[in-house]
């Protein structure tokens, strides 16, 4: 019978929060890239613009129709060769930089579709009423129709944002030491893979159920 030893995991700390400040860096930095980005995507995919709405709805259906692990993988070969050809050179971290690009514009496909969600649920008198007033498309959008959008899609975006946290652990496929992957180099260097890949459960259960209940205030307030 498998005997648990919990004495290693003490030691193991330091690396996991090494690994745990990648995990924040990707998720925080496609969180940020991903709403203006989605932004910017939802705004043309409802313009008046045939084309613009053409290529926004394509981008959006290209990212939504593939597995993350797969643009993962794919920006894991791709951002190498574009670095080099761009610059000339290669980014110290590789692996970081093409796991940050795959999320930031795969992310953005989602948020996109919050953000379009958002911006239907805004009576479209109101863009009527602020361009017979004198303001551009863009002006209205900015000053008068999205903020009041926000508002409505914080508890989506702040769900989709929770989804992302847990969706960095798929980094491991190209060899990042996030939280997941440091947990699991760990385990495996040590021989207690099984704590320590039930610590790391423990520890993504406690972020995302909290986030979660902060979720569910939200939502009763903004009701």
């Amino acid at each position: 019978m498998y005997e648990y030893d919990w004495s290693t995991i003490p030691a193991a700390l330091p690396i996991l929060w090494e690994g745990m400040k990648i995990t924040l860096q990707v998720t925080l930095t496609a969180i940020v890239v991903g709403i203006v980005w989605g932004t910017l995507l939802a705004v043309a995919r409802i313009s008046n613009s045939g084309p613009l709405a053409w290529l926004a709805a394509g981008y959006v259906n290209l990212f939504r129709s593939v597995p993350l692990v797969m643009v993962i993988l794919w920006f894991y070969l791709i951002v190498p060769q574009l670095l080099r050809a761009v610059f000339g050179t290669a980014l110290q971290d590789i692996r970081l930089a093409s796991a940050i690009t795959a999320f930031c514009l795969f992310e953005a496909a989602y948020y996109s579709e919050i953000v379009r969600a958002g911006i239907q649920s805004v009576s479209r008198g109101q863009i009527s009423a602020a361009l017979a007033l004198g303001f551009s498309y863009g002006q209205a959008m900015r000053l008068i129709i999205l903020p009041q959008a926000l508002r409505n899609m914080v508890p989506l975006l702040l769900t989709q944002a929770i989804i992302l946290f847990q969706d960095t652990s798929l980094v491991y496929v190209i060899g990042l030491a996030d939280f997941f992957g440091a947990s699991y180099k760990v385990g495996d260097r040590d021989g207690r893979l099984v704590e320590l890949l039930l610590f790391a459960g423990l520890i993504y259960f406690v972020l995302c159920f909290a986030a979660s209940m902060l979720v569910r205030i939200m939502q009763r307030k903004t009701a």
